[in-house]
């Protein structure tokens, strides 16, 4: 196993603080990963602090130069939520003989998750096509798909109707919603059950 630390910080450090605080870590030899929970507090800019951690302590893959790193097909240190989402599609028969080829939509383009899913799936020789809220028809360009990964945080975005027949859908999403009868649960961006009429592959909601 290894061994786990849980730094918890005042909700209202200041920002030149929180920095000195990473600034430690980073040459603290006995800490080699960083993992930083989110939502920070209004004053603290996610991208500095993310800036701030050493790349090689990045196990997130969250620093602009692990990002980087993504386009010269060095994916050690990606961004996890992308790197595991591809390995979905890998693990289907779809990929059998690699992903080179394949059909791809990515319906979505954050820092984080949308664009490096898609410069993986172009590291791995896959034809890439990424939509987003500007995006106009969008079933237009998901029905021709061979897999369509999705990751804007709404709702039932994605419904059978818009895929082609047989087509991987990878839902990233995570989204509370309030059903008839008041309560709350948590649903991707695909619906689940609509999807499944359609696709041969449909990765279950979080």
């Amino acid at each position: 196993g290894i061994e786990f630390e849980e730094l918890i910080l005042p909700e209202d450090i200041k920002k030149e603080d929180f920095v000195k605080t990473l600034e430690k870590i980073n040459t603290d030899p006995r800490i080699t990963g960083v993992i930083m929970q989110r939502p920070f507090p209004p004053h603290v800019c996610v991208e500095e602090i993310q800036q701030t951690i050493h790349p090689l302590k990045d196990v997130e893959g969250m620093h602009p130069a692990s990002i980087g790193s993504v386009l010269y097909n060095e994916t050690d240190l990606a961004p996890c939520t992308a790197k595991a989402a591809v390995a979905c599609l890998k693990s289907t028969a779809l990929a059998r003989t690699g992903l080179k080829g394949l059909e791809c939509v990515v319906v979505g383009h954050s820092e984080i998750v949308g664009k490096p899913i898609s410069f993986i799936l172009m590291g791995e020789g896959a034809t890439v096509t990424t939509c987003h809220h500007m995006t106009r028809e969008l079933h237009i360009h998901t029905r021709k798909a061979d897999a369509v990964f999705v990751a804007v945080g709404k709702p039932n975005l994605i419904t059978g109707d818009m895929l082609k027949p047989g087509a991987a859908v990878i839902d990233v999403g995570i989204n509370s919603v309030t059903l008839q009868d008041g309560t709350n649960t948590i649903v991707g961006d695909a619906d689940f059950d609509s999807c499944l009429e359609t696709a041969g592959w449909v990765t279950p909601g979080p």
